[in-house]
């Protein structure tokens, strides 16, 4: 057994530094590091315990002047579901944090440490497997001619088609979200979108995140009532019980009578981070809210994915979805069962 330092962190600048030294890990929840710490995938020198910082507003909501609102990183999933603001401002945050894990898992996981979920491909987990780029840099994809079923078909790279297994990452992009972060720099804020790294030949890599940077608060922009009254987050798995995304959607929309005012579309289950939908958002802004125009709207979004043979059923599965969602949200649909084989 490897000897691990441990450290109770007091306040945020204690626990950056503390951090400033290679191999040091945060732990909040720990629903996901103490799974790779046992399975031998995580080796951390020294934990840095931040489940008792003092620093004011890191486990609330709070308002912000601008009408949006800021949630505290070490927030618990379930009290950030729970939250007034959260369901009556942002739904569809609410839905996906429900659907993300069990109610166990929620009660321990931070908002925080899910932005900084990793994988849950097989052979990362499974240290039995020596080829893992994202375990080992430069051993290889033993993926890519193995089990396929739950992998990336879009962003991926010949080191890595691993997905992002976080449910509440991809309703953040959807909503526009920007993380906040301390470090030995100071203060810096990230979009969403930037937040989460595509692959490419460095797939140990997930986040921009620089050495020492803790994760301090999530803040989502306002969000008008119409995009808040229309929105759905679609969970396509293999069982409806606690299980990850074969293919997710979080959709939202602002409508103008019959017209399409406004969209927002993310998926996740098929991309390294949460894929926001920008083409099919482009084609149907201003358009009616027809099948024919989600429908093509949805194969031109996954125009460009590459699959590979064993989760090919994920193009013509993320594109229907995409249609499901749009229609749930804007009531032309109805929910029906939220898991599903495919």
């Amino acid at each position: 057994m490897e000897a691990i330092a441990y450290e109770r962190a007091a306040n945020v600048a204690d626990a950056v530094r503390s951090a400033q030294t290679a191999g040091v890990a945060f732990i909040g929840g720990g629903t996901n590091l103490l799974d790779l710490m046992k399975g031998g995938v995580a080796r951390p020198v020294k934990l840095v315990d931040i489940t008792h910082l003092s620093d004011d507003g890191l486990d609330t909501v709070r308002t912000r002047p601008d009408g949006g609102i800021r949630i505290g990183a070490l927030m618990r999933n379930s009290d950030a579901a729970d939250h007034p603001l959260v369901r009556e401002r942002y739904p569809l945050l609410t839905q996906a944090l429900v659907a993300g894990a069990s109610a166990q898992l929620r009660n321990m996981a931070t908002i925080g440490g899910n932005l900084m979920q990793r994988t849950r491909c097989p052979y990362f987990y499974d240290t039995a497997f020596a080829a893992c780029n994202k375990r080992t840099p430069g051993s290889g994809c033993a993926a890519q001619d193995g089990y396929q079923r739950m992998h990336a078909i879009l962003g991926a790279s010949a080191q890595c088609i691993a997905v992002n297994p976080s449910d509440m990452s991809v309703a953040l992009a959807a909503l526009d979200a920007t993380i906040e972060v301390v470090g030995p720099a100071g203060a810096r804020r990230i979009p969403i979108g930037e937040f989460h790294r595509l692959p490419g030949d460095r797939p140990d890599i997930d986040t921009v995140l620089r050495p020492g940077e803790l994760i301090t608060a999530v803040d989502l922009p306002p969000l008008s009532t119409s995009l808040a009254e229309h929105t759905y987050y679609l969970k396509i798995r293999d069982r409806a019980s606690y299980a990850f995304a074969l293919v997710s959607v979080a959709a939202a929309l602002q409508m103008q009578g019959e017209r399409i005012a406004g969209v927002r579309v993310a998926l996740g289950g098929v991309a390294h981070k949460p894929w926001r939908a920008a083409i099919a958002e482009g084609l149907l802004t201003g358009q009616p809210l027809t099948d024919a125009n989600l429908h093509e709207a949805a194969a031109a979004q996954l125009r460009d994915a590459h699959p590979l043979p064993g989760n090919r059923f994920k193009v013509l599965l993320a594109e229907r979805a995409i249609v499901r969602a749009l229609n749930i949200a804007a009531g032309r649909e109805s929910i029906g069962v939220t898991g599903a084989s495919a």
